[in-house]
């Protein structure tokens, strides 16, 4: 599914020219060109760290640039914060969203910026206006509905009606399809189609190839904060891309062969539990794991995956069920019991759960083995073999960069702080391994390498639980899927059947025919 162009070649709005951003000695921009015309959808495509959301927020006026220009319909521009690009008609929709839950959404669209009459905020005027501008790219949303109230993909609604009722004839999109459905993605293109027939032109900064060829008509690409070329989109496909990208080609088939499961690793049977505000998010899941096979656990995030996955893995309280790893009772039990009984986790959170980001790489890669020989020996830490250990690790699995075992984890960029969660967990070769969106974040070049393990876990006939809001990832993994809706699984299907329109259907809370 191609686009249909709306972009006049004649037009050129935004011409960045030799731009060069850097933060003390790092180069994060070097050199980088950018040309985009009314109309045009063009995406800004590159590795993690590649420097992309650097250059639009250089764009959009949060950074000033180190030296080059920057060109507003022909005139040369400095722009001196983010409200005087809005005022210039440069608007940017973050990845996370800015948005305050409480308030509704009018509210939340015009804050600091309310129409008022005589000394009051005048709501109707505002609701008028927001309900038209819904209205024109056909939106749908209600104007008077809650933020914590609404989906995902409403909420990234609301951020691009934010930026429209300030005037933006341009929008930055961060990211935009991270945590929507398939459905909502289609809707999010509908829009982008509607805003640039209206004249507008859209940045997508994204590393997701099939967006891109679906959505696009030119697309820059970044690699190490270089500018690598500009394409146009119809000319070439993903495999051009992600090799332009990644500096080499990139297989995109997972390569599994079929193996039939065996005994049963994990098995949760009628679990309830509530969420952080006593309501009951979890009502009666069930869900087993066997030997040799990755179940994938697809959802919309809210669906109570996540409550899930902190159950399993001790970090939190269920009300009721029962939870079983080869026969024994781990219900309720605490981290070091699960882990100890054969559960190992990749979690949501790299930060927060995944390391300690003021240890080194070579402290993280030991957490839970650090009391145990060879590492130490009668309470004294053997440094020699945790530096070695670490190495080891680091040349394995494409820790970069190289030789900063003794340096803190939160130095590395995100896709390398995965790395080496992944290096330990995968190395604790427990009976049962967790991954919570393993790949979140990370650009083709890293998925391809954290795929290859996971399914090397599920070949050494190990149990492997995926939960990813990645579509394509579940169903190019998955033995068998499972679809959480709702706190329960309402659906479950060969991974070698799955249909993404199905699946979203299920996800969307649709029953199974």
């Amino acid at each position: 599914m191609g686009r249909v162009s709306h972009m006049d070649e004649s037009t050129v709005v935004i011409s960045m020219q030799e731009i060069v951003k850097k933060f003390g000695d790092f180069t994060a921009n070097d050199h980088i060109n950018l040309c985009v015309h009314k109309g045009e959808v063009h995406a800004i495509l590159g590795e993690n760290g590649a420097g992309k959301s650097t250059l639009m927020n250089v764009l959009c006026g949060l950074y000033k640039p180190t030296s080059g220009q920057i060109f507003l319909n022909g005139k040369e521009i400095s722009f001196s914060s983010p409200k005087h690009a809005i005022d210039m008609g440069i608007g940017m929709v973050h990845q996370h969203f800015m948005l305050i839950q409480p308030f509704t959404v009018t509210d939340n669209i015009i804050l600091g910026v309310e129409p008022v009459k005589g000394m009051v905020v005048d709501k109707k005027t505002a609701r008028d206006k927001v309900l038209e501008l819904s209205e024109r790219y056909n939106m749908k949303i209600d104007p008077d509905a809650k933020i914590e109230d609404i989906s995902v993909g409403m909420q990234q609604r609301v951020e691009i009606l934010k930026v429209l009722y300030r005037g933006a004839d341009v929008l930055i999109l961060d990211e935009p399809t991270a945590s929507l459905t398939p459905q909502e993605i289609e809707g999010l293109m509908e829009i982008i189609e509607n805003l640039t027939a209206d004249g507008k032109s859209i940045l997508l900064i994204t590393h997701k190839l099939k967006e891109i060829t679906a959505s696009s008509d030119n697309c820059t690409i970044i690699r190490q904060g270089k500018y690598i070329d500009t394409v146009k989109v119809s000319e070439v496909n993903e495999n051009d891309l992600a090799a332009m990208m990644v500096g080499r080609d990139v297989n995109f088939k997972v390569d599994k062969k079929e193996q039939k499961a065996g005994e049963t690793v994990l098995e949760v049977k009628n679990i309830h539990a509530k969420d952080y505000r006593g309501v009951e998010i979890l009502n009666g899941l069930n869900l087993s794991v066997r030997r040799g096979e990755i179940v994938g656990l697809a959802g919309v995030d809210g669906n109570g995956q996540t409550e899930l996955v902190e159950i399993l893995t001790g970090l939190r309280k269920a009300e009721s069920g029962e939870v079983t790893v080869l026969g024994k009772n781990l219900f309720n039990a605490t981290p070091k019991q699960t882990f100890e009984n054969g559960i190992s986790s990749i979690p949501a959170d790299r930060q927060k759960h995944g390391l300690v980001l003021e240890f080194s790489n070579e402290d993280n890669m030991i957490l839970q083995h650090f009391e145990e020989e060879p590492y130490s020996h009668k309470g004294i830490l053997n440094r020699k073999a945790i530096r070695e250990h670490a190495t080891e690790l680091m040349e394995k699995f494409d820790v970069r960069p190289r030789g900063t075992e003794g340096a803190p984890s939160g130095n590395l960029s995100g896709g390398n702080q995965q790395k080496v969660i992944i290096a330990r967990e995968v190395t604790n070769d427990k009976e049962l391994l967790i991954a919570v969106n393993p790949t979140r974040g990370l650009d083709v070049g890293a998925i391809e390498f954290v795929h290859k393990y996971l399914v090397e876990q599920r070949n050494k006939n190990r149990a492997v639980l995926l939960v990813s809001f990645e579509l394509d990832e579940i169903m190019s993994l998955s033995d068998r899927i499972e679809v959480i809706f709702d706190g329960q699984i309402t659906g479950s299907v060969p991974g070698k059947d799955a249909d993404e329109k199905e699946l979203g259907y299920l996800m969307a809370g649709g029953k199974k025919a």
